[in-house]
């Protein structure tokens, strides 16, 4: 059984505190005798032809397609890596996930539409449009309130702005910086501030469920240095998760959970999500589940 991780750094390259879902996924793929090779969109030739269709260019070179390819650059994928992952599942190689959930997830106003008009619970949001009508946002969002690039991962580029003198000021920076950036604004869910629930789900269930927790930060990220603990998840956790990775149809899904007065919220979905704290939590086996699933979805064994 033969796959690619598509990603932004070599095996050579790797260290386990910086990448340590990949070098998981590596080891655990060696011991279960799969042959899983890390590719870099800049190794990839895209070439698009109707006579070919069993192999790629990969370092210049034809080579045959893999049965299967795992995703793993998240909000940083770029259009030339959306356009090799869409060229492979074209040529019918199974791609956990696919570039349409990608594409779906990465966007975090486009998510929320979804989200919203599927009548699930999210934070109110709102896409800014410069320059800012102050009064229209104190009236739809109101202060504090969190301020979010559209695209971005492990809590970068996400602000808790708590009055509308400071909104104002980073507002003027950001237009005098970029004029055209998409910027989210979205009501802050003070009973979630510096604590929050990552589901893991794939295959359509919640394998996982961790909470997070920082004392010097509303972002309780792991990789920002937040604390986890296993949490043991509700029917309602289980639902929101899955019919959140469902809408995008994510097989591979981290699912942000923010703690509501009366139950809970969906921040965020992630479509290639970091498992460090996971295991962390709950133990080393997120993996070889991935792995296990991949096997049973191409139906070939892990050692042909």
């Amino acid at each position: 059984m033969k796959g690619f991780i598509i990603y932004s750094r070599k095996e050579n390259e790797l260290t386990e505190k910086r990448d340590y879902s990949v070098s998981r996924l590596m080891a655990a793929a060696k011991a279960k005798g799969i042959d899983l090779d890390i590719i870099t969109p800049n190794q990839l030739e895209l070439v698009v032809t109707r006579s070919d269709k069993k192999s790629i260019l990969i370092d210049n070179k034809p080579t045959s397609i893999p049965d299967f390819v795992i995703p793993r650059l998240g909000s940083d994928t770029t259009y030339y890596a959306f356009a090799v992952i869409r060229q492979l599942e074209h040529l019918g190689v199974y791609v956990c996930n696919g570039a349409d959930s990608i594409a779906a997830v990465k966007d975090k106003l486009h998510m929320h539409q979804l989200l919203a008009y599927s009548n699930l619970p999210t934070p109110k949001t709102m896409l800014v449009k410069f320059p800012v009508d102050i009064k229209v946002v104190r009236r739809e969002i109101g202060f504090p309130l969190v301020i979010k690039n559209v695209t971005g991962t492990q809590g970068s580029g996400i602000y808790l702005c708590e009055s509308e003198e400071k909104f104002t000021d980073i507002m003027e920076l950001v237009y005098s910086n970029n004029e055209k950036a998409n910027i989210i604004l979205q009501e802050c869910v003070q009973t979630s501030l510096g604590r929050d629930l990552r589901a893991f789900v794939l295959g359509g269930r919640v394998i996982g469920c961790m909470k997070r927790s920082s004392d010097v930060s509303f972002k309780a990220n792991f990789s920002r240095g937040g604390h986890v603990e296993a949490f043991e998840p509700t029917p309602e956790i289980e639902w929101l998760a899955t019919e959140t990775a469902r809408l995008a149809n994510l097989d591979i899904a981290g699912i942000d959970l923010l703690f509501d007065h009366d139950g809970y919220k969906i921040c965020e979905a992630n479509s290639a999500p970091g498992f460090h704290g996971m295991e962390k939590a709950i133990g080393k086996h997120i993996a070889e589940d991935i792995l296990d699933y991949i096997t049973l979805k191409t139906g070939i064994n892990a050692g042909r």
